[in-house]
């Protein structure tokens, strides 16, 4: 590839400033259009991939439900059909509630309170306002 300039030695330097500040403007909108048709198709590739991910999703929700009737027909085998399903139930609702009680936890552990850090800033805040005002009253 071969590089094409125009050598006039009799363009002034404001002509050249002005030509290579179209060239420079000409190459970030060409860098930015190159961005955005890049962008757009990995947005796309992004957006199949969520929509087979959630296909999955929902297969997978659905065969936890069959999963679920399997074990309170195999229940049923020993109990009457009413006690095997309350008591799949009651195993389903146990599990809930103890992630539920993780969950709370962690959320809890992440909530925004005060940390270490912004006690710190804090501190430093206040000794800076601190020897400013030491600085102003020594001037006085």
């Amino acid at each position: 590839m071969t590089a094409t300039t125009d050598h006039h030695p009799d363009k002034s330097t404001a002509e050249l400033v002005r030509q290579l500040t179209d060239q420079m403007k000409h190459l970030a909108q060409t860098e930015a259009t190159l961005a955005v048709r890049e962008l757009k198709d990995k947005a796309k590739h992004a957006g199949v991939g969520a929509a087979i991910a959630g296909v999955g999703g929902v297969f997978a929700f659905y065969g936890g439900g069959v999963l679920v009737a399997a074990i309170v027909l195999l229940l049923a085998l020993a109990l009457p059909a009413w006690a095997a399903a309350l008591i799949v139930a009651a195993a389903l609702f146990a599990v809930a509630g103890i992630a539920g009680l993780v969950a709370r936890k962690q959320l809890k552990q992440s909530a925004p309170v005060p940390s270490p850090a912004l006690d710190h800033a804090k501190e430093d805040i206040q000794a800076v306002k601190h020897d400013i005002q030491a600085v102003k009253e020594a001037h006085r």
